[in-house]
């Protein structure tokens, strides 16, 4: 009798199945170890003080509670007011939107100009614009600072969001650009063949095509601006800092018993703004980075 052979392209169906088994038991370890941190954190802030104390660290709670989280957002002090989170997540949405809308709309008009319309300097405009992006924030402080008394905008959430402006500037020139120079210039001169000006071509050919890269810009200034603590630490006072100092004074400035679950709770609401815009538009941020990858 005669063996019969292994039929090669079943074994390599195996080896195919197999190899996608352990990439995605990797991925999902790397997964679990990446999110353990969120975990305890939620676990945490839903847990009674006794809890805490007494059971384990990574273990569900044995009964939910939301104390903690009306504490951090109403009650916790920042020092000698116990006024929560809550006038200070107030403080960073009025910061953060018309910081994020000023700043893309200024690097939406600048990288249109850049790409599109050629003029002397223009390479040299975006190359200063682009070495603004890689200045340490501590470079800025004590210029930013005297600019702002300058202006009589120091301690003031319109001077916080003059300074995000201006620092951001860069970044979203750069998106844009990158962007904006795979349109084909050949409807640039379409359009000014029919007629058409510098706002026209911008809002009726430009804008419509940009959501991708709109989308991009928003969720990366929105995040590098409600995460922010340098500035928002430096350049605001009592009454107008935004969650991010409020929350390190909560967590500095507990006397007594050290309330975790407070703690938890605070950090969670502090970072949920971004959370969920990752969420809902984590897709189109990848898409919007990829879409001005390769000119055409």
């Amino acid at each position: 009798m005669t063996d019969t052979p292994l039929n090669p392209t079943r074994s390599g169906n195996w080896s195919r199945i197999f190899l996608r088994w352990l990439l995605f038991t990797l991925l999902g370890l790397f997964a679990l170890i990446y999110l353990m941190p969120l975990f305890v954190m939620v676990t945490t802030s839903l847990k009674s003080l006794e809890e805490i104390r007494t059971g384990s660290l990574v273990a569900f709670p044995r009964e939910v509670t939301f104390d903690a989280w009306r504490t951090a957002w109403s009650g916790a002090c920042t020092g000698i007011q116990c006024e929560g989170l809550r006038p200070y997540f107030w403080n960073s949405v009025m910061l953060a939107i018309p910081a994020v809308l000023i700043s893309t709309i200024l690097g939406a008009l600048n990288g249109y100009v850049i790409a599109q319309w050629n003029f002397r300097g223009a390479n040299l405009i975006f190359s200063l614009l682009l070495f603004g992006c890689f200045i340490p924030f501590q470079v800025v402080l004590l210029p930013m600072a005297r600019m702002l008394g300058l202006m009589g905008l120091a301690g003031t959430i319109p001077g916080l969001i003059f300074v995000h402006v201006v620092y951001g500037i860069g970044f979203t020139t750069l998106f844009f650009r990158n962007y904006y120079v795979t349109i084909p210039s050949e409807l640039v001169k379409a359009a000014k063949v029919d007629g058409a000006g510098f706002f026209r071509i911008f809002w009726s050919i430009f804008l419509p095509l940009s959501l991708p890269i709109v989308v991009v810009t928003i969720i990366w200034q929105f995040t590098q601006i409600w995460n922010d603590f340098l500035f928002g630490v430096s350049f605001s006072q009592a009454g107008t800092q935004p969650v991010t100092v409020a929350l390190n004074n909560i967590v500095n400035s507990t006397t007594g018993v050290k309330e975790y679950n407070v703690d938890m709770a605070a950090a969670i609401i502090a970072a949920l703004p971004t959370l969920v815009v990752y969420v809902v538009a984590g897709k189109y941020f990848i898409r919007g980075l990829t879409a001005g990858s390769v000119k055409g």
